[in-house]
């Protein structure tokens, strides 16, 4: 058997190496929750999109700002929605670089295997 000493080193180790999953998992999760949000945004607005290439050049558009309607042109608006749409496509990019960098990090630290993991580390 081995010492007491060398039980605790590979206790130690054990517990820094399941903290370290642990603050993985937990990095996934949140990356997970802002691209749950950020395609949710993507979609909505891809929406507002298409709903304002329907309008004429006399259609209406509003904009709620606090409690008022306030009239907005509507290339104006077109713009605007346009810049949100490459903004949040943009944040999508680096959030499943971020969680494809993490599952390489992951990966090598704990020898995962290559096959179908990266596939659910990704969809994670």
């Amino acid at each position: 058997m081995g010492s007491p000493a060398a039980a605790k080193e590979l206790q130690r180790d054990l517990e820094n190496k399941a903290n370290d999953l642990n603050k993985f998992q937990k990095d996934i999760a949140k990356n997970h929750q802002i691209r749950k949000k950020y395609t949710i945004q993507l979609g909505e607005n891809e929406l507002v999109l298409k709903e304002l290439d329907l309008l004429t050049a006399e259609g209406n558009v509003y904009k709620l700002i606090g409690p008022v309607l306030v009239k907005q042109d509507l290339a104006e608006a077109n713009a605007n929605v346009r810049k949100r749409i490459e903004y949040i496509s943009a944040e999508l990019y680096l959030k499943y670089n971020k969680n494809f960098n993490l599952y390489k990090l992951e990966k090598a630290r704990y020898n995962l295997p290559e096959s179908a993991s990266m596939i659910w580390w990704l969809s994670h």
